[in-house]
């Protein structure tokens, strides 16, 4: 497959090529991290797994083209035991894979302000498993308290360590090991997550973009001999390590073609 688009970016770190266009809301101390109404929490239910979840998996089967390989690792866990997941940024849609990935356990996304700040659907998106990153460091407690409570209670806390959406893209930009903390605090492993692209054959071989292959890794628990700020290194250098090995051997089309702006 050839490439359609060819993007050039300046900064691996921090250029978005999301196309977001979004009056982003400030997210404060304010902000309802965790619902208390248990009306509210019933129809979060009710939406994430009677709807949600059934839609999810037709959009990934049929326009995603999504697959998944040693989707068993989750299996793997201690029934009752939560889990936090690092994956590569490369679709708008790649919130969805983190619920495809959990099942039957919830997934909440780690996501910026954007995503709660389009007006009308703030509500709909939280029950859909968002929780969204504090705009100030006042909203910082309550937003680590949902963090810890959501995986306390045995569901899967998602993140995409690179921040910024880079569509289609095949390789592995680098990240921070901030998020890594999670893990590390709480004592609960994580699971990489890597999303390819592939050739699409039989009944979609004709759809122009590439289906999307995703691979986890077996869990992985924080070392409890290192320090903590050495436990939360070592288990990026894992993620990282797993993510681009995965991405350099697997079948991964390049669909948009990224190169570096010149000087």
């Amino acid at each position: 497959m050839r490439p359609v688009k060819t993007i050039y970016y300046s900064d691996p770190l921090h250029n978005d090529f999301a196309g977001n266009h979004i009056d982003t809301q400030q997210v404060g101390a304010d902000f309802p991290f965790v619902h208390q109404s248990r009306l509210w929490n019933k129809a979060a239910w009710r939406v994430y797994y009677i709807i949600a979840i059934p839609l999810v998996f037709l959009i990934c089967k049929c326009y995603l083209g999504l697959k998944f390989e040693n989707r068993k690792a989750v299996r793997k866990l201690p029934k009752g035991i939560g889990f936090f997941l690092y994956g590569n940024h490369t679709r708008n849609l790649d919130a969805f894979l983190p619920s495809m990935a959990a099942f039957p356990r919830k997934a909440y996304v780690i996501a910026g302000p954007d995503a709660v700040s389009i007006r009308g659907i703030r509500n709909l998106v939280q029950m859909l498993g968002v929780i969204p990153i504090p705009t100030g460091i006042h909203a910082m407690k309550e937003f680590l308290e949902a963090v810890y409570q959501r995986s306390g209670e045995g569901q899967c806390v998602a993140m995409f360590p690179e921040a910024h959406i880079w569509p289609f893209y095949t390789g592995i930009r680098p990240f921070p090991d901030t998020s890594f903390r999670y893990p590390v605090k709480s004592g609960l492993p994580m699971i990489a997550m890597v999303t390819t692209y592939r050739t699409r054959r039989g009944l979609f071989r004709f759809c122009r973009k590439p289906g999307m292959t995703v691979t986890l890794s077996d869990p992985i628990y924080p070392d409890p001999e290192l320090a903590p700020k050495a436990a939360q290194a070592k288990l990026r250098d894992q993620a990282y390590e797993f993510m681009t090995r995965i991405a350099a051997t697997h079948e991964n089309v390049e669909y948009y073609r990224y190169l570096p702006k010149e000087e």
